[in-house]
């Protein structure tokens, strides 16, 4: 009985160093995220308030020169015949998890039409949806696929749109 009575006491002794421990823990755990906090809270607050000048001074800047971000005068595209189609996002034929986003521009000979303009988006957007992501691997892939939007685009515009130019292809 006596060696009984003495593992209950080793029990409850067990049980309290793993609370005492998990305490003492929590303790370090949160003490240091203070600290943490503390030394890197004036770091951000710093970066938010030159952010807020920068923004201000391009606001500034745009308004009375009208320049870029960079510092060179802008051309507007419209007056190159050049017009930026709003961004392509789409999943492929196969595997259908896959998507697909494309920013394409287009370069017309003459005047700008903002309704070939549509059509061009739409039929890119519908080809896309066709197309499989084996078909448009690596770079020979890519350059079909360009091919292929290019002799769509001449198509679908009957020549008064001269190049497509890719800004962006991204495959998720």
């Amino acid at each position: 009985m006596e060696q009984a009575e003495g593992t209950e006491p080793k029990k409850k002794s067990a049980t309290l160093m793993l609370i005492a421990a998990i305490a003492v823990l929590t303790l370090v755990g949160g003490g240091g995220g203070w600290l943490i906090g503390t030394l890197l809270a004036p770091k951000i607050a710093a970066v938010e308030e030159a952010r807020k000048a920068a923004d201000a001074e391009k606001a500034a800047g745009a308004e009375g020169e009208g320049k870029a971000e960079d510092g060179l005068p802008r051309i507007p595209a419209e007056a190159n015949g050049i017009v930026q189609l709003e961004p392509i996002t789409t999943n492929l034929a196969y595997p259908s998890e896959s998507w697909i986003r494309l920013e394409v521009a287009l370069l017309f000979n003459g005047a700008i039409d903002v309704k070939i303009a549509e059509d061009v988006h739409q039929d890119i957007l519908a080809y896309l949806r066709t197309v499989s992501l084996q078909q448009i691997e690596g770079p020979r892939g890519f350059q079909y696929l360009k091919d292929d939007i290019q002799e769509r685009v001449d198509l679908r515009s009957e020549g008064r749109v001269s190049k497509v130019m890719f800004r962006t292809f991204v495959i998720e």
